[in-house]
């Protein structure tokens, strides 16, 4: 009975296998019944040219799964599920019946109107362009920016204490280092689930990385490469509280030790509020006072400024009171327009951090640092002649841009409005043609950051350039995207954003693009061959 029972079994997968053989390996076998479209056919580019050298596009910062983060309920929507589109693209409860209950991303975008929370299938309001708290990282769209030429996606677990004690949704803790670890364990879930859509294990698009080597077998594969990165307010618990650390040595071994195990390899040292590792570089505007009063409230302090030493400049603070955050007595701090930078930069154990990283081969993110702390930052990977340093999306004073490239280091944009992104780009293009680098974009979805607003100009379909797949309007259920009409409204209009790019910048400026994970693999390369 058990012989004619294995046999029965044989004889079914052997019926079997041959469809699933015979299924290209950029195609999946088992999609959810309902889903997203792609609207991007043919081969996905793989391999090496003539110079042994990948090529590919690299989004150098992202949240993949920030809807874990800030207490849980701040960015609505999963990034997959087993039912797919349905399942995993819904509003948080609290936005129904007519989206009033979005109070976090009415203040940030002042809109008091609402919004239609219905998602699939008609996706009437949600995600946009403007969104900061709906879903913009579903797997499907992301599978999307893959087949378009994304090669490598830095992935950063992120959250912030302080506005997950104040936003009053939540179900989860508020504890950073908490949310990190599961952020990090949801990635690897997601690989698994990819997997799964496309035939096994192993056999998924998606594959998270932890050596430069395994990173670019990947992309010779033509799969994406996604590294885990960390971009925290209070890395380790160490937060400042009226200028005492409250965290020691110790705690950052012990940090640096377990989320290198988590398969972290790069990481911002301070990140919105000031710390005991170093100063940041401000906000400005109504964010920049929102975020002055959230430090205040968090911290006991407020931002405090000098006048600069050098050229480089931290942006100017936006308005600081008063803020329905914080207490009526309280009287919040006026500033000197002339007195632009931070006074913080790195302290001692910001400074044992960073060595610390580059003793673990880590990358080390300079964006947000103060102007002090990244000068003194940059100091010390030149003294120890280290190349892991990162600029991942426009928070550096672009003057540093130079030292970061002389260490060997990478940097990538923000993902502006094209003509933005384009205008940047020209700004450097000497040093990229001097150093021979690639450029990358940091796209920030779910990032509680801006993304290019709509603009004409690309004819579907078109092909991603040179000679990469076709790509189509996008569709999800009912909903039909056009990054004419709609901007980036989530990550499966990358493509799109690159062909708007391509039309203002020329070819050359996307070949430089299709040259960053090539870049960005060299620095990590770099760093993981340091010897101090």
């Amino acid at each position: 009975m058990l012989l004619r029972l294995a046999l029965a079994v044989s004889l079914l997968l052997s019926a079997l296998t041959p469809a699933v053989a015979g299924t290209p390996w950029w195609e999946p076998v088992a999609r959810p019944a309902q889903d997203s479209q792609i609207n991007v056919t043919g081969e996905p580019f793989r391999g090496t040219d003539g110079q042994g050298r990948v090529r590919g596009l690299v989004d150098a910062h992202n949240h993949l799964m920030t809807g874990e983060a800030f207490g849980g309920r701040l960015i609505c929507g999963g990034v997959f599920a087993d039912g797919g589109a349905p399942q995993a693209l819904q509003d948080c409860p609290e936005h129904h019946p007519a989206g009033l209950g979005a109070i976090f991303e009415a203040i940030v975008t002042s809109d008091f109107d609402g919004h239609d929370p219905v998602g699939w299938p008609t996706f009437r309001d949600w995600p946009s362009y403007k969104t900061v708290s709906h879903q913009q990282n579903y797997y499907a769209w992301l599978e999307r920016a893959w087949r378009g030429g994304q090669r490598v996606l830095v992935t950063d677990l992120t959250s912030n204490a302080e506005l997950c004690v104040i936003y009053p949704f939540k179900d989860r803790p508020c504890d950073e280092m908490t949310s990190v670890r599961l952020q990090a364990k949801r990635t690897y879930e997601l690989q698994d689930f990819v997997d799964r859509v496309f035939g096994g294990p192993g056999k998924g698009w998606f594959r998270v990385v932890t050596s430069a080597e395994q990173a670019r077998s990947v992309v010779e594969q033509g799969k994406l490469a996604v590294v885990l990165g960390i971009e925290t307010s209070e890395l380790f618990g160490c937060r400042q509280l009226l200028d005492l650390p409250l965290c020691g040595k110790a705690d950052i071994d012990r940090g640096l030790d377990e989320v290198y195990a988590l398969g972290v390899r790069s990481a911002f040292l301070c990140h919105k509020f000031d710390n005991a590792l170093c100063g940041v570089r401000f906000d400005s505007g109504v964010q920049g006072g929102v975020l002055n009063a959230g430090q205040f409230l968090r911290t006991g302090t407020w931002w405090t400024t000098e006048q600069c030493k050098g050229p480089q400049q931290d942006n100017p603070i936006g308005f600081a009171g008063p803020n329905a955050l914080i207490p009526a007595t309280v009287v919040a701090p006026s500033y000197d327009p002339a007195k632009r930078c931070n006074v913080r930069g790195l302290t001692a154990l910001g400074e044992y951090a960073a060595q610390g990283m580059m003793r673990r081969h880590m990358m080390i993110e300079v964006d947000h640092m103060s102007v002090k702390a990244a000068g003194r930052t940059l100091e010390l990977a030149a003294a120890a002649r280290y190349p892991g340093v990162l600029s991942s999306h426009s928070w550096m004073d672009a003057q540093w841009t130079e030292q970061v490239y002389r260490l060997g280091g990478f940097v990538a944009g923000y993902e502006n409005d094209a003509d933005g992104y384009v205008v940047q780009a020209a700004a450097t293009e000497a040093l990229r043609r001097k150093y021979d680098v690639g450029l990358g974009f940091g796209s920030d979805f779910n990032g509680v950051g801006s993304h290019p607003s709509p603009r004409t100009g690309v004819t579907y379909p078109f092909r991603s350039y040179p000679d990469g797949p076709l790509v189509d309007r996008q569709r999800t259920g009912e909903r039909v995207w056009d990054i004419n009409t709609d901007g980036g409204a989530h990550i499966g209009l990358l493509p799109d954003w690159v062909e708007q790019v391509r039309q203002l910048g020329g070819d050359r400026l996307v070949t430089d693009m299709l040259g960053g994970a090539e870049s960005y693999l060299r620095t990590w390369s770099g760093a993981q061959r340091w010897a101090p």
